[in-house]
């Protein structure tokens, strides 16, 4: 290997290794996200999201933009909520290629929660955008997509039903799998 080829057989190396520094660091912000939820610690969760950061659900439920307004709807969930417990499973993370201040991700999570004294579970997808411009990385944008959220009680009775998001006292339409194309392409040509 001559000069050149060990440069540049160093340069990608380096590479190689800051992207797979930058997904487990993502993985931290993702587990820390987790953690500063259980514990209601909005400071913590200050610290995770960009100054321009969105936060954002399809049914419509959680929607802010600004970190400010984050914490501000945080703040009003925690009001609500006693203990909880979030966890999560699959986290996917892709640096960009263009822009490795840049990533994206998917986390699948579920949550047992206290909501207004009535012990619920939910389960989760997160579709995120990671930005590393601030200096560490941070959420820039956050969208959670419900399963189920659903009072223990009802939880048996709920997963066959499209309306199985409870807000407060009314149930809304959950945001997967049924808006998925895969699941909706599947449904159509072998389920009808």
């Amino acid at each position: 290997m001559d000069i050149q080829e060990s440069k540049l057989f160093n340069e990608n190396l380096i590479s190689r290794l800051e992207r797979l520094e930058s997904i487990e660091e993502i993985r931290a912000l993702v587990s820390g996200y987790a953690e500063s939820c259980d514990q209601q610690d909005l400071p913590a969760l200050e610290n995770l999201f960009t100054l321009d950061a969105e936060f954002d659900s399809p049914n419509g439920s959680l929607k802010s933009k600004g970190r400010q307004d984050i914490l501000d709807m945080y703040q009003e969930v925690f009001m609500s909520r006693g203990p909880s417990f979030h966890w999560t499973h699959d986290v996917t993370v892709k640096i960009d290629e263009s822009n490795s201040e840049l990533a994206f991700g998917t986390v699948y999570s579920h949550a047992e929660t206290t909501r207004d004294g009535v012990a619920s579970l939910a389960a989760m997808r997160y579709d995120d955008t990671y930005s590393k411009k601030e200096g560490a990385w941070k959420f820039s944008k956050r969208t959670i997509n419900f399963f189920y959220y659903v009072k223990t009680e009802d939880y048996l009775e709920s997963l066959n039903n499209p309306m199985r998001v409870t807000m407060g006292d009314k149930k809304i339409q959950a945001d997967i799998p049924e808006s998925v194309p895969a699941w909706i392409e599947f449904q159509n040509k072998y389920k009808k």
